[in-house]
């Protein structure tokens, strides 16, 4: 079995692709595949696990018989449960372990090639973005966005005003660097602008700075500053999606 330990993601981007290409693995093998997957986790087969791979594959298998495993294991002896409770919730139950491998296996990246603290913070906030599997499983997540009140589109393509001074920041303002949902629920506006100073250049990992032009790039959600990547402040106005020069020179093969 091969979890994909011979690929080793080592920038904040590349561990978030490879963390979104696990989960949707993880979300098909539970939603569109649920099929196939409840009859792989047979309960009279030995403790199985539910791997999901970058290449968007998933598998049920034994776990790694190696100790320590290359890379962190997901919950074993998934199958065991299967009978003993009504399917939904034994998806949802799997649904949870497996939000929880897909956390430990991108910090591990980041542990294992040395992220400092912006780039965790980083990472977690592309990760956050992202519903959860569980709540995909259950259907929560579209409950969400259908409850919570409206709130102002930060991707359109104008530059928005930054109160504090005379920039502009194409695609996104700058408070999206910290969700808006983590303002909703009580995050003060000191510690917000706080954050603003964490946020790196993905060119020239230089700090955020209110009075020069800033980019967010729609793929892979890393700030550039507009002179970094030759966007200025009028032709981001005509930008419908920003694609970072990484990301449009990359094809997205996956290993």
């Amino acid at each position: 079995m091969d979890m994909g330990a011979q690929y080793n993601p080592r920038t904040v981007e590349e561990v978030f692709r490879d963390f979104k290409g696990r989960r949707a693995a993880l979300i098909k093998a539970l939603t569109s595949d649920v099929q196939e997957f409840y009859q792989l986790c047979d309960p009279e087969k030995e403790n199985l696990c539910l791997y999901g791979f970058p290449s968007e594959q998933w598998e049920v298998n034994l776990p790694a018989e190696e100790v320590p495993p290359e890379l962190p294991e997901p919950a074993l002896g998934i199958n065991f449960a299967r009978d003993g409770m009504q399917e939904k919730d034994w998806l949802a139950l799997v649904a949870v372990h497996s939000d929880a491998w897909l956390l430990s296996v991108a910090f591990y990246f980041g542990a294992r090639f040395g992220f400092n603290k912006n780039e965790r913070k980083r990472l977690f906030y592309m990760v956050n973005e992202l519903p959860t599997i569980f709540e995909v499983v259950t259907g929560s997540a579209k409950k969400q966005v259908k409850e919570k009140s409206p709130v102002p589109n930060h991707s359109n393509n104008k530059p928005k005003s930054n109160s504090n001074s005379n920039s502009k920041l194409g695609n996104k303002c700058a408070k999206d660097i910290i969700p808006q949902r983590y303002v909703e629920e009580g995050f003060e506006e000191d510690e917000e602008e706080d954050e603003h100073g964490d946020t790196l250049c993905g060119a020239c990992a230089e700090s955020y700075a209110s009075d020069e032009f800033w980019i967010c790039c729609d793929i892979c959600e890393t700030w550039f500053h507009g002179k970094c990547v030759k966007i200025t402040p009028a032709r981001a106005e005509h930008i419908k999606h920003y694609k970072c020069p990484s990301c449009s020179s990359n094809k997205r093969a996956r290993p």
